[in-house]
């Protein structure tokens, strides 16, 4: 006897008019106290933090309480008020360049013909392997004072907005292709086909017909690509020049005059136009609705030789900027003098001359990465799990996801600063009572604990929402026959959900490691001098005039991540076959 899902619960039964009152179960004990403590988790981890900080932006550098008068100096203080603007129009114009080129890499790769999907569809992923910083300073040997390109006579003043745009792109685009490769790839070549009967014109259909049928795509890439440009502290750092912009004002603040109560005010500043845009966004999304049903016909491009060539043109140049950068990275890290003397040498990998913890950082970047990886993806799909599979408590459900998509809306730096505040303090103050508690988690502070809870926290809506996804692609029917048959559903989630969501798990912990390694802005002021850190590394060299020794340390984080993929790829390359053969038994 098998049990539909579809049945009600045994609760929403009646005998007679009188209800069946609810029996809890100690497997909804566990369910429900399992939620509470992932309530409690994200809570400590997203929220808690957030106090301190914004108390903090209402005292002066002593600790006296100021009320709002940080807000009202730096309204008033021109050159800070500036950054803000400079933040706001590098954002927007970094949002509409990588848009647009990534619509017409991504309409390349799922409406046309052209040969080379594949290649061009990993080179796309290139930058995402690459720290912003690197990004940077890749620029910087083409187009900075003593670039191969300055050298031959265009300048095109890289320090200030161009350079910060164009690092941004590098640092956008992939994004912006992931989602609008999804959402191209969403199409039902019904509407095509209706469109080609009306003997309507292409460009009329891709007003009519596609654009449409991308527009939450494309909204959510828009919105991805402002966040992420707006509160980019990397590529600012080291092209910005004179050009000042939020993300390196806090930082000159903190690290720079030890002002941490402007640093905590520049904060959130930094913080409304990124939590707006995540609000927005969100709103938006709820408006969707299915686009594609399940008669749906999925389109087959047919060969047209002079768009697919065009296409292929576009491609070709995209992709080639990012491997001439990264290219240019790799013999800048490999050359003796830039630009004096380019014979090769290993010299800039001999880190023992330089600061920055040279491969000691290296080394606590990995430990952190491999920690964080599988640490992150252990919780973030267990609560995924209790979120989606979860029975009764509906009301818990929908907290725990509200506060597992938070993150995405909190800038690293501003994520980092408030851990500061949070967890550096050995008492937690209750405003306007007189009284305090003590901190229960000020022993992280200074720990690689710490680092890896910033970066768990500071990565996991992506990975909640993944996990998300591929949980709500299993059949309910696994539970509800695990019910009928009395089995824990501990057990089911162990022995079923967790092998056929292997390959989803996997792509987590990959997503962890490779983000883990490349992040700066989350650790930056996190780090303790005992445990340097390999991204963090680079800024200082880059400060110290070690931009050789910066360049080398960006290719060994490339090289890592880049050689995790590889494992991650050979070690599942059966997965996916395996998974379905086991299904079919």
């Amino acid at each position: 006897m098998t049990v539909s899902p579809s049945l009600p619960p045994p609760a929403a039964s009646t005998a007679g008019n009188k209800p069946i009152k609810q029996v809890i179960t100690r497997e909804d004990w566990i369910m429900r106290g399992a939620l509470i403590l992932a309530v409690i988790w994200l809570t400590v981890g997203v929220i808690l933090p957030l106090f301190p900080m914004v108390l903090r932006s209402l005292q002066d550098t002593d600790g006296a309480w100021v009320g709002f008068d940080n807000y009202l100096k730096y309204l008033t203080t021109p050159s800070l008020l500036a950054s803000f603007g400079n933040s706001l129009y590098v954002a927007f114009l970094t949002t509409l360049v990588s848009v647009s080129l990534a619509f017409v890499y991504a309409y390349a790769l799922t409406r046309t013909a052209m040969p080379g999907k594949g290649v061009f569809r990993l080179l796309s992923l290139l930058p995402l392997y690459i720290p912003p910083l690197a990004h940077a300073i890749g620029l910087i040997y083409l187009f900075g004072n003593q670039g191969l390109v300055t050298q031959v006579g265009w300048d095109i003043n890289l320090y200030g907005p161009t350079g910060i745009v164009m690092g941004e792109f590098f640092y956008c685009f992939p994004q912006a292709v992931v989602i609008l490769t999804t959402a191209l790839s969403l199409t039902d070549a019904r509407l095509y086909e209706a469109a080609q009967a009306l003997r309507t014109s292409p460009i009329r259909t891709f007003f009519t017909v596609t654009l449409p049928g991308v527009k939450f795509g494309l909204i959510s890439s828009i919105f991805v690509c402002f966040i992420l440009a707006f509160t980019d502290f990397g590529v600012p750092k080291v092209v910005g020049g004179d050009f000042n912009v939020l993300a390196t004002d806090i930082y000159k603040q903190v690290i720079g005059q030890q002002n941490f109560s402007m640093g905590a005010t520049i904060s959130v500043f930094l913080l409304v136009p990124a939590v707006l845009a995540f609000v927005l966004d969100r709103m938006i999304q709820r408006r969707q609705t299915a686009l594609v049903s399940a008669k749906a016909v999925p389109l087959q491009p047919k060969p047209q030789p002079v768009l697919d060539w065009m296409m292929f043109a576009c491609c070709t140049l995209i992709a080639s900027a990012a491997i001439i950068v990264f290219g240019t990275i790799i013999f800048a890290s490999l050359v003796k003098v830039w630009p004096y003397d380019f014979s090769l040498s290993l010299r800039n990998y001999d880190f023992s001359r330089v600061g920055g913890g040279g491969y000691r950082a290296y080394w606590n970047s990995i430990r952190m990465s491999f920690y964080t990886a599988v640490l992150g993806t252990a919780l973030v799909f267990t609560i995924a799990y209790l979120v989606e599979k979860g029975r009764g408590m509906k009301w818990l459900r929908n907290v725990t996801y509200f506060l597992s998509t938070i993150p995405l809306a909190l800038p690293g730096l501003v994520l980092g600063l408030a851990y500061v505040f949070f967890f550096n303090q050995r008492t937690i103050s209750i405003p306007f009572t007189g009284y305090a508690l003590l901190n229960p988690l000020n022993g992280l502070y200074s720990t690689m604990g710490i680092l890896v809870l910033c970066t768990i926290i500071h990565f996991s809506t992506v990975c909640f929402l993944t996990a998300s996804t591929a949980l709500k692609q299993l059949d309910p029917e696994f539970e509800a026959v695990s019910a009928s048959l009395s089995v824990p559903f501990y057990k089911t989630f162990w022995r079923v959900t967790v092998p056929m969501c292997l390959p989803a798990i996997l792509e987590i912990g990959i997503y962890y490691f490779i983000n883990a390694m490349v992040t700066v802005s989350a650790v930056i002021f996190l780090y303790p001098p005992k445990l340097p850190l390999a991204s963090v590394a680079i800024v200082n060299m880059d400060d110290a005039g070690d931009v050789s020794a910066a360049a080398a340390m960006s290719v060994l984080i490339v090289l890592t991540s880049l050689g995790v993929k590889g494992i991650y790829w050979l070690l599942t390359r059966g997965l996916q076959q395996r998974t379905q053969a086991w299904l079919k038994k």
